[in-house]
């Protein structure tokens, strides 16, 4: 009798349903994870990926249980929110960009566009291999050691480079006083130098020879922040070797820039 009047106790029925809801949600991934480990049809980068969405979705979802049943002692919640249009709207409008991330998360995961563990570039200007899929947001490792957190709705152009195939694009943006044929015969001279040096780092089929070798793709951009115009060179390299091939291409052409005194392009900022 008196531990049926001590779990009455509203302190006491928080922490019972607390720990339910722990338990209910690390058996729901224990068996997501035991099924997985049963099963082969799907790929270990999808698996490991649902796993990854699985943890954030149902932390989530034990936080959202755990506060509407604890709010759910002090306001009649059903009247609360059906009752005030006003309220409902301003809600709706405060998560609109929060929904619209889980919305374009799902999408993402189900389309099989992004696993874990795949290097991308986001909107151009990060990239990194992905070490966290949450329900609003991606984590990337970039290549110099920072931890980037984008939210879905913020991605407008997301490029991935892993599935076995990745192509280094690295590029050298010049004066638009420099004479384009000049620079023509050095940057195909800077594509011969890289196949003959780091052909080993070029992604080849099963006869040994290279899908794509280093080349040069002409004027890739005009007048870049009206400074001058982009030259670049690319090739299809092999998974592991992405970072160290991007380096070498790099250097070959910063030393073609420097043996031949090519003019790069300067700032516009002439103030002293």
């Amino acid at each position: 009798m008196n531990f049926l009047k001590l779990f009455q106790q509203f302190p006491v029925k928080v922490l019972a349903v607390a720990l339910l809801i722990i338990i209910t949600v690390y058996l729901i991934r224990k068996s997501i994870k035991l099924f997985f480990d049963k099963t082969s049809f799907l790929d270990e980068k999808r698996e490991e990926t649902l796993m990854h969405f699985t943890k954030q979705v149902t932390k989530v979802l034990g936080f959202v249980f755990f506060f509407i049943y604890v709010l759910s002692h002090f306001f009649n919640l059903a009247k609360f929110v059906t009752g005030s249009v006003v309220v409902a709207g301003a809600l709706a409008v405060i998560f609109q960009h929060i929904i619209r991330d889980y919305i374009m998360g799902l999408t993402y995961l189900f389309e099989r566009q992004i696993h874990h563990g795949d290097y991308v570039i986001i909107n151009g200007n990060r990239q990194g291999k992905i070490e966290e899929i949450s329900m609003r947001h991606l984590k990337i490792r970039q290549y110099d050691g920072y931890l980037y957190t984008v939210s879905y709705s913020s991605i407008t152009e997301l490029q991935n480079g892993t599935r076995g195939r990745r192509r280094v694009n690295e590029s050298l943006v010049l004066s638009y006083k420099q004479n384009p044929d000049d620079v023509f015969k050095v940057m195909d001279e800077v594509a011969q130098i890289c196949n003959e040096k780091y052909g080993e780092f070029l992604l080849k089929d099963e006869n040994g020879v290279p899908i794509e070798s280093f080349k040069f793709n002409q004027i890739t951009e005009l007048n870049v922040d009206f400074r001058g115009h982009r030259y670049s060179l690319s090739g299809l390299v092999k998974e592991e070797d992405f970072v160290e091939a991007g380096k070498k291409v790099r250097y070959e052409l910063a030393m073609a820039a420097y043996k031949y005194d090519l003019m790069m392009a300067e700032s516009l900022n002439t103030s002293i």
